[in-house]
């Protein structure tokens, strides 16, 4: 009775094994068990191969940051922000721009030609107006043929379009 019991147990194992290695054939009293197994071990090999691949790649991108960000003067809705705040992400040939800013007019205008004339298309871009008196913009940007800028440098050139077109 113990011995039914445990080759019960078995071939439900084994049927559950098959329900979830993709390409196994189904599990019945005559498929050889051993095929399945063998099958199941080389599909696990397989995933572990690919897992290492992608950590590979992942650890092989290069993200580089910059961030200016003055706090001195943050009152929110006192007037007294020291804005703009400016944040870029380089990964690859994307970029990633966060810019907080006075919500002023043509300022969404003003950021978008800025960032073009720095060699950057423009893919996506959002503007979210935060407390009434500014706006966090985010822009996805690719790098064009003439891009030769770190994030830092990037960051720098922005600050100093801003603050001309602020005054």
């Amino acid at each position: 009775m113990a011995e039914r019991k445990r080759r019960e147990k078995l071939s439900q194992r084994f049927i559950a094994l098959s329900a979830v290695v993709p390409g196994l054939k189904k599990v019945t009293s005559r498929t050889d068990k051993a095929s399945v197994l063998g099958d199941a071990v080389e599909y696990l090999k397989r995933l572990q191969e690919k897992v290492k691949y992608l950590e590979d790649r992942v650890s092989k991108r290069n993200v580089e940051a910059a961030v200016l960000v003055k706090r001195s003067q943050l009152c929110a809705g006192q007037g007294g922000q020291s804005l703009p705040e400016i944040e870029a992400r380089v990964c690859e040939k994307a970029v990633l721009i966060k810019i907080h800013c006075e919500n002023r007019k043509g300022v969404l205008v003003k950021a978008l030609s800025e960032i073009e004339k720095l060699h950057l298309r423009v893919m996506n871009t959002s503007v979210v107006p935060f407390s009434g008196s500014s706006l966090d913009i985010t822009v996805v940007t690719q790098m064009e043929e003439g891009f030769s800028m770190t994030a830092k440098d990037l960051v720098k050139k922005l600050n100093s379009a801003f603050r001309q077109f602020m005054r």
